[in-house]
């Protein structure tokens, strides 16, 4: 059992390492992508984009408990992968109402997605295992930020305009390792809590399939109206109205490093053919930060010397300093600059080393925060952590759909 537990595990890293391999990956390249078409027919904004994702995102986490429990997690997550292939699929033959309506499937996906993972993950392990069982899933998904990166990088190293030849080759590639990561779901075994469901519903074999789901659906609807409740409840706890503001905080930044910084940076004319390439290697050196990050504050924690209030001022102080870096480093015209190129200079020469080293900061203080909000919320809620981690992704992801909103506005 321990050992078909593991296998599940590893898989289901491995599903999402693929997965985000090409979500993170478009998501941080996608407004150079759009800014550089050449289909005059085609109106869409990656920033509109992904306000429209975390805005229906927020909103679908309501609904996403109800659904897992009625279809399970390996099938939920299997169709929100497909969802999240139609939208990378989108770019290879672009599409303005294409590239709307797959904002808000992917949005929807998101939340299916995310909602089975949790719960495919507590499935499949126990209180010995649960911890590593966490960091070896973390480990997998946060190699997603190399390789996608790395080919973007190799691709448009030397570029200042993406040819519509070089953006088939990469969507298409991307397209593969999603789709490779989409059908990784179907391989994951049943763990024993299913198949004693199983063993029961093969036993009432006179119910007919029809009345079974039937069933699940009615209990679904009881849990989810239990969960909906709780959640009411959890919005006035104290612990979770102090939380709040650095749960928004952690939105706010999220949209900034995997949305915007990447456009800044390839839309910076003083960085000449670089530019464009330096898309792939800030994307690479945010994971670095985000690993570094998790594995360092992972093993300070266990230290009582070091409070997670420390780490999480670490944190505020690591982006105060990378944010004022980029303010004096990046032209201001960079992140709505319509041309591919920027017009405007900023207070320093811009500097290649500077960018990377803000790209490092951005993922260690994104790791600061969310490990000791993830950390807290699992001590605090360890009975009620599905409708704290609700309350926590609600805030997060409304929070990226303001700061999206903001700087579609801009353009």
């Amino acid at each position: 059992m321990a050992d078909r537990r593991t296998f599940n595990v590893v898989i289901l890293g491995l599903g999402f390492l693929f997965i985000f391999t090409a979500f993170t990956t478009c998501g941080n390249v996608e407004q150079t992508v759009v800014k550089s078409l050449e289909n005059d027919t085609f109106s869409g904004s990656g920033y509109h984009s992904l306000g429209i994702i975390y805005g229906v995102f927020s909103f679908s986490n309501l609904l996403a408990p109800t659904v897992v429990a009625v279809i399970g997690p390996k099938l939920t997550m299997f169709l929100s992968g497909l969802l999240y292939s139609g939208y990378i699929a989108v770019f290879i033959i672009p599409s303005t109402w294409a590239f709307y309506l797959t904002s808000v499937l992917i949005g929807i996906g998101a939340a299916m997605l995310w909602t089975a993972q949790g719960h495919f993950l507590v499935e499949n392990s126990d209180a010995s295992t649960i911890n590593r069982n966490t960091g070896m899933f973390w480990a997998l998904l946060q190699c997603s930020m190399f390789f996608g990166n790395l080919f973007i990088y190799f691709d448009w190293n030397g570029r200042t305009e993406i040819s519509d030849n070089s953006r088939k080759n990469i969507f298409l590639s991307l397209l593969v390792a999603s789709v490779l990561g989409t059908l990784s779901f179907l391989v994951l075994r049943n763990s024993h809590h299913e198949e004693e469901m199983l063993s029961e519903e093969e036993g009432q074999s006179l119910l007919s399939t029809r009345m079974m789901y039937k069933h699940r659906a009615n209990t679904a609807m009881q849990d989810a109206k239990s969960e909906f409740k709780t959640i009411l409840q959890l919005l006035k706890a104290k612990t979770i109205v102090l939380l709040s503001p650095c749960m928004a905080y952690s939105g706010l930044e999220l949209s900034f490093y995997s949305g915007v910084y990447g456009t800044c940076i390839g839309a910076t004319s003083q960085f000449g053919g670089a530019a464009k390439g330096l898309i792939g290697i800030s994307g690479i050196v945010v994971g670095v930060g985000e690993i570094v990050g998790g594995g360092l504050f992972g093993l300070l924690c266990k230290n009582n010397r070091f409070r997670r209030t420390s780490v999480v001022f670490l944190g505020m102080v690591v982006h105060f300093v990378a944010f004022y870096l980029i303010f004096l480093n990046i032209p201001d015209d960079a992140p709505v600059v319509f041309n591919t190129n920027t017009q405007e200079k900023p207070y320093l020469t811009p500097s290649v080393s500077i960018a990377l080293l803000c790209s490092f900061l951005l993922g260690l203080g994104d790791s600061c925060f969310n490990t000791q909000l993830y950390s807290i919320l699992g001590r605090v809620y360890a009975e009620q952590s599905t409708p704290a981690f609700a309350i926590f992704k609600f805030i997060q992801v409304i929070q990226s759909f303001r700061f999206s909103d903001v700087v579609s506005r801009a353009e």
